[in-house]
């Protein structure tokens, strides 16, 4: 007689039983049931029933590692408490993963030198053995896809017992070796600099502003309030408080590649700050907020609203965004949302249309090769430290959770700051 339990998670219940495979081992199997515990526990026992009567058995040498990473991310990732942004990037890192032909090896057949070739491969590039060409990526973007591999062999180990062990242990991350040229002429080894010039940015907005571009206000909270990108589009004017000059980072928009949805979730931190800015930005946002009822005038009827609808799905909310046209009736389950960063009819402003416009204007704007949006966060975090801010302080108004975090990564000092930096030196010897 097989047994089985039923348990809940969120707003819904689940019910799990086990069946043997075909070594004779005892494999657990979960599924979604309702918000009912009552229903659940009758489709639990209509699973046993079935069970029992094909004596279904689970042919665990049959799975490959593509199937393990389905069974993985149905099973636990997109029910367990990881963030909206976190489960997008797994998912992610499981598609790609499933166009190399590692995953369609047997999961028992993979071995860690299987995967430190893969690791590798997606490290410092090459080919796989169908010819695709890889280029080589970032350590931070790898990582998604070693979380992914350990976490999912993990769970073939427990609770799922497919295998015995995890080969991911084994398995190291190794590092790009940067290649210097050491007989280069002066000048030829430039540093990449990641923050811009004030005057870099001005001729950004005015380059926009030229082209009556909306991304331009997205672009001037980032540099003056140092928002993320997602941060700066999912700002609402209830956020901002334009008498005591401070705004509330509360959410976060971003794109969900696997729903294909344009979403409104929590920050990255999962944490809700304060940003405080001065009279410049001020201005721009009250100058913003006339234009804007201004065109809801000029546009009337052929305007948009913006809303956002909550969907829960094993048990994960999303809060999926619209813009919707005035004169359309509006469904019971919208909220109206009222955005800061909207194109001229009133609907709101994507991340992605953000980003390609930067992209845009990185290659015709002189200056601004290699631009991208988080260059305006990294410059925020520059000129504040460099005018005397407290990193401390400027931690906290970026959200970060560690200072050395603020100083690391986003603070990059330029050939002037450096030499008088370096001219110190010359007081303590009575020079100056």
């Amino acid at each position: 007689m097989a047994k089985g339990s039923v348990r809940k998670k969120g707003k819904k219940w689940y019910y799990r039983y086990y069946v043997e495979d075909a070594s004779g081992n005892r494999i657990q199997k979960e599924c979604v049931g309702t918000e009912s515990k009552a229903e659940t526990e009758k489709l639990l026992r209509e699973a046993i029933r079935d069970f029992e009567e094909k004596q279904f058995v689970a042919k665990t040498n049959s799975i490959t590692l593509g199937d393990l990473l389905d069974m993985w991310a149905e099973e636990d990732l997109k029910i367990g408490t990881l963030s909206n942004g976190t489960v997008d990037t797994y998912l992610h890192a499981i598609r790609k993963i499933k166009e190399h032909p590692i995953a369609d090896r047997k999961l028992k057949t993979v071995t860690a030198e299987h995967l430190q070739q893969y690791m590798d491969l997606l490290i410092f590039g090459g080919k796989d053995p169908n010819g695709t060409e890889y280029r080589g990526f970032s350590k931070d973007y790898v990582r998604s896809f070693s979380a992914v591999l350990n976490k999912s062999f993990k769970f073939a180990v427990f609770p799922k017992t497919l295998i015995t062990f995890n080969p991911m242990q084994y398995v190291v991350m190794h590092n790009k070796t940067e290649d210097v040229d050491i007989f280069a002429a002066e000048g030829d080894e430039e540093e990449k600099v990641s923050a811009i010039t004030h005057e870099q940015f001005l001729s950004l907005v005015s380059f926009l502003e030229k082209k009556e571009n909306p991304a331009v206000l997205p672009i001037q909270i980032a540099y003056y309030a140092g928002l993320r990108i997602g941060e700066a589009c999912a700002l609402t004017w209830n956020d901002i408080n334009l008498n005591e000059q401070y705004l509330t980072v509360r959410r976060s928009e971003r794109r969900n590649s696997a729903r294909k949805k344009v979403e409104i979730g929590t920050t990255k931190r999962k944490k809700i700050r304060t940003v405080d800015f001065g009279d410049t930005l001020t201005a721009i946002l009250k100058k913003a907020r006339k234009e804007q009822l201004k065109n809801r005038m000029k546009y009337g009827e052929l305007g948009y609203n913006n809303y956002y609808k909550e969907v829960v799905e094993k048990n994960r909310t999303h809060y999926e965004l619209y813009a919707l046209p005035c004169s359309e009736d509006v469904p019971e389950d919208y909220h109206e949302i009222d955005l800061i960063c909207t194109k001229h009819d009133g609907s709101y402003e994507s991340t992605e249309q953000v980003a390609s416009m930067c992209r845009s204007a990185a290659k015709k704007v002189e200056g601004l090769a290699g631009f991208h949006f988080h260059c305006l966060r990294h410059s925020y975090t520059t000129n504040l430290i460099a005018n005397g801010a407290s990193p401390k302080d400027v931690q906290e108004l970026l959200g970060h959770s560690d200072v050395s975090t603020t100083m690391n990564v986003y603070v990059h000092s330029n050939r002037e700051a450096k030499r008088s930096s370096a001219r110190l030196l010359d007081k303590v010897a009575g020079n100056d």
